[in-house]
């Protein structure tokens, strides 16, 4: 039979059920103190006084709340949960850590568990732990989509571009997002070049918004912009600029923080469209005084050191450079440290080569029932955007952007015990021919070829991957894509690389020249094994003689007819999202500018010019 104490503090429980449910929140905490004031606590009230304190924004006595439960009871991981989410919302980072551990400790399978630490890690940019716990989450959270959509950043933030696609797979089909959602997902599903995705999905968050013309519908109609622009759709991207103005100069509310920052950037990239340098300039300045993101602002000091070197500000650029390249650098080394050890190089297959002898003793490959890709390989930053798009403006060709088949097939070798690329010269007629339907089937995701068009393969690093295309497709015609070192370099130093790895090789100009020639060093090792059908395309002789370069293309390649290749600026407009940094040059056709830019900054290149002068000399080059 309860006693009256008993039933007195059930009735107390029962009355603070009753006000909780109601939401009256101030009378949960007026009965749970009351409780504690006659000693009429227990792990029901104050479990229900530390919620009630957390909903109304009292956190550092909830906080206190839920430390006292984890004292009493240390046994509930629910309530070291609860502890975890109080300490990081008051920014107590190691509490929370410390009390998300202790509840995965007595739930190790609990993927809310798992999603609240990961969710802490990535606040913390701790990427490589927030990807671990996001994942566990997502894969035991029966598809919760919002779980997805975090563990998918985290994903998207630490170079993880797998399972980032994997996870946005199915993103067309997901319900409409509230605002903050939406963005993230656009922005992700943008980067993926999935423009109607990441369109339609603005478009069901804008839909969903009450005020046709409030802060979170002109958050929206900003990135709607923004994705509009990086899909070379000018016309409907100025169109959204125009509308975002004027309500800003009729608006009498002022922007937020947010707001100002999203359309700075917006009028930077729309700026840079336009060549206004200056304009350019002003407005990443003031993007950059707004932003607080690490990463984000790397990306637009980034920005705004090439709008400055556009405009003739070189040393301004190349302190603006710096600048970003640090904070890069802490980031890329969190995720790569490996790379930060002695002799380690960014460039994963630099150092895998066939000898000659070995070469000699491989197995004939078998026919190839597809006609061999066409290849276009070089160092980043040398032209090979450009090559890409003018042999996919012939209608006998087509590119698929850029993607890295050929290296995972060679990861794939490794995963199944064949060690690349020694296993290349055991491989059977039959492996070949496996391997090649792993290639062609990774390409079939991502473009269609037509009965008479062939393929082109544009990776720059595929220059380092020479055994197994010459395992594959012997045959293959392979064009690289050469341009002056030190312009190569500044390009590369100038440029945000989403690559952890590549953030790393570009932070220092000396680990950035020494990549280059170790690239190089292996293909003209490899070239004198091979001897594969090359090309070299040199970029400065295609701007100065385009017609000539043409033609020796269309020779190369045996066209009927070159006529298609010069159509590439206005293809490429058409063609709209085009994944590397320069999507938006290669629309505007043939220019003199990015030829000799090193000079204006010789002095960034002194210490490494005895390095790179033997290499230099050899591919026709000068200082």
């Amino acid at each position: 039979m309860m006693d009256a104490l008993s039933e007195i503090r059930e009735r107390l429980i029962a009355d603070m059920f009753q006000a909780y449910e109601a939401r009256a929140m101030s009378t949960v905490i007026e009965l749970g103190s009351h409780a504690r004031q006659k000693g009429l606590a227990s792990e029901r009230s104050e479990w229900l006084l530390a919620v009630a304190q957390q909903s109304l924004g009292r956190l550092d006595e909830a906080k206190t709340s839920f430390r006292q439960l984890v004292l009493r009871w240390p046994g509930r991981a629910s309530h070291w949960n609860n502890l975890g989410v109080v300490a990081r919302q008051t920014g107590d980072d190691s509490g929370a850590e410390e009390a998300f551990i202790r509840a995965l400790q007595l739930l190790p399978d609990d993927w809310e568990l798992h999603y609240n630490l990961g969710l802490l890690y990535l606040q913390q940019r701790r990427l490589l732990d927030a990807r671990k716990h996001l994942l566990l989450a997502s894969d035991a959270a029966q598809g919760d989509i919002e779980v997805r959509l975090q563990a998918a950043h985290a994903c998207h933030l630490s170079g993880d571009t797998a399972q980032q696609t994997r996870l946005l797979g199915d993103a067309e089909a997901w319900p409409p997002l509230a605002v903050e959602p939406a963005l993230l997902l656009a922005s992700m599903l943008g980067a993926q070049g999935r423009q109607t995705a990441a369109l339609a999905t603005l478009d069901k968050a804008m839909q969903q918004e009450p005020d046709a013309h409030g802060s979170n519908w002109l958050r929206l109609l900003i990135q709607r912009a923004a994705l509009l622009e990086r899909g070379n759709a000018m016309t409907p991207a100025r169109h959204h600029l125009q509308q975002i103005r004027s309500i800003h100069e009729m608006s009498i509310q002022p922007f937020t923080s947010a707001l100002e920052l999203e359309l700075a950037q917006l009028e930077a990239a729309m700026a840079v469209r336009d060549q206004d340098w200056p304009g350019a300039i002003l407005h990443y300045r003031k993007a950059a005084g707004l932003e607080q993101d690490p990463a984000a602002l790397a990306s637009i000091r980034f920005g705004l050191a090439r709008a400055l070197d556009r405009l003739g500000q070189t040393r301004e650029a190349l302190v603006e450079a710096r600048q970003a390249h640090v904070a890069q650098a802490e980031l890329a080394a969190a995720l790569v440290p490996d790379l930060l050890q002695p002799g380690a190089s960014p460039l994963l297959l630099a150092h895998d080569r066939t000898a000659s002898e070995d070469f000699r003793q491989w197995r004939p490959a078998p026919p190839a029932v597809q006609a061999s890709p066409v290849f276009i390989v070089g160092f980043p930053r040398s032209g090979t955007t450009l090559l890409e798009q003018m042999l996919d403006a012939h209608p006998d060709y087509q590119s698929m952007d850029e993607q890295p088949f050929i290296h995972e097939l060679s990861v794939r070798m490794t995963a199944v015990g064949q060690p690349y690329p020694e296993a290349l010269g055991d491989m059977t007629a039959e492996d070949i021919q496996q391997l090649r339907a792993v290639y062609w089937s990774l390409v079939g995701g991502c473009a269609r070829l037509g009965s008479r068009q062939r393929l082109v393969d544009k990776n720059p690093l595929n220059m380092l991957a020479l055994p197994m295309i010459m395992r594959l497709f012997p045959d293959a015609r392979i064009v690289l894509c050469l341009r002056h070192p030190l312009d190569v370099l500044l390009s590369c130093y100038l440029q945000s690389f989403r690559s952890p790895a590549f953030m790393l090789m570009c932070s220092d100009i000396r680990r950035l020249a020494n990549a280059y020639r170790q690239a190089f060093e292996q293909w003209h090792d490899q070239l004198a094994v091979f001897t594969p059908r090359v090309m070299n395309w040199r970029y400065e002789t295609v701007i100065r003689d385009f017609p000539g370069q043409c033609q020796a293309l269309a020779d190369f390649l045996q066209m009927s007819d070159a006529s298609p290749l010069a159509d590439f600026a206005d293809h490429a407009q058409r063609k709209g999202f085009i994944s590397t940094p320069s999507y938006a040059q290669v629309t505007e056709g043939i220019y003199q500018r990015g030829i000799g830019r090193w000079q204006a900054c010789r002095e960034l290149f002194e210490p490494v010019i005895e390095e790179l002068a033997p290499l230099m000399r050899r591919l026709g080059y000068s200082f």
